[in-house]
């Protein structure tokens, strides 16, 4: 009898420890659930959308300039990075027969010489267009022939960007954007949209177009061929409700926002609301908001061993950085 009392209190005793148990591990849930989540206010925000894509400096009219005849280049009398004027001589040389006079002259004295080269005038190698030489492939004395490159011209250098089709509408001509080259990071500048091609090219199985973006201001560390960065940006919205992208819910196929609410089971209650733009940081509210209510939104858990930001399980889709490559439409 005794025996079957002990085992009756034995029971009893790991019964109540499991139910206690139960109840702080609940506790415990609740809690790290609770801390999950921090409330965030409802405020008026303006909506930027950025598209960021890939480009190269190039000149927007590059001349290889060839001399007009085969022969031997006497003078150069420009340098790589020389501005030139239309019409002016920027070398001199000799046909294939006047090299071969001017060298038996040559033989025969100084007089003779200077007789020869005044009866026997040099060819001049004149600028076709205002520019900058960019290319100097040719030095005094060397023979060349009329297929060869002396030197190249461009008139100006302009960044050729290439954009997925699907960004295309949100580019016009005479858009502001920020350029940014690869070799001088954070010394970015502005430019702006002068022209959008119209046909498209194939690159890796991606439709892209060319959009030319000029500067009247061009760094002079700018070179051609340098790689770079440009970033269109636009206000999809001004002064809208706006909410952190994360807070923002999907139940059942409808958009949804969770209102602290601490004696209901969950801890909250959802409400459904419409929404415009997003930046992938931000979303506009359009209805089921006012300016100062205040929502749910999960925190942003700290960062890994790596210095990496984790993934918050709870957002409803990812988190940009105030631009994407592909924003939300």
């Amino acid at each position: 009898m005794k025996r079957s009392v002990v085992i009756a209190v034995i029971v009893v005793v790991v019964l109540a420890a499991g139910g206690g148990y139960r109840l702080l591990r609940q506790k415990e849930e609740k809690t790290e659930a609770g801390e999950r989540y921090e409330r965030v206010a409802v405020t008026r925000d303006n909506i930027r959308i950025s598209i960021q894509t890939t480009a190269t400096i190039r000149p927007r009219n590059r001349l290889e300039i060839k001399p007009p005849i085969a022969g031997r280049v006497e003078e150069v009398l420009v340098s790589e990075g020389d501005e030139v004027k239309t019409g002016q001589i920027i070398a001199w040389m000799s046909s294939t027969e006047r090299a071969a006079l001017l060298d038996a002259a040559r033989a025969r004295g100084e007089a003779e010489l200077a007789r020869w080269q005044d009866v026997y005038k040099a060819t001049p190698l004149v600028a076709p267009l205002d520019g900058t030489i960019i290319a100097r492939d040719v030095e005094a004395g060397q023979t060349v022939t009329a297929s060869d490159t002396l030197l190249v011209l461009s008139d100006r250098l302009m960044v050729e960007a290439q954009v997925d089709e699907t960004d295309l509408a949100r580019i016009q001509v005479g858009r502001m954007v920020r350029v940014e080259l690869d070799a001088y990071p954070g010394q970015d500048f502005p430019a702006k949209v002068t022209h959008i091609s119209y046909e498209a090219e194939t690159v890796q199985n991606v439709t892209i177009y060319k959009v030319e973006v000029e500067s009247d201001k061009m760094p002079e560390f700018v070179r051609s061929g340098m790689t770079a960065s440009v970033t269109f940006s636009e206000t999809a919205a001004a002064n809208v409700l706006a909410i952190p992208a994360e807070a923002l819910h999907d139940e059942n196929g409808k958009k949804t926002v969770w209102f602290p609410q601490p004696g209901s089971a969950e801890g909250h209650i959802s409400r459904e609301v419409v929404t415009g733009a997003t930046d992938g940081r931000n979303v506009e509210i359009r209805e089921g908001l006012k300016e100062g209510d205040v929502v749910l939104a999960p925190k942003v858990q700290a960062t890994g061993a790596a210095g990496e930001r984790k993934t918050n399980p709870f957002m409803p889709f990812g988190r940009g950085s105030g631009g994407s490559r592909r924003p939300s439409r």
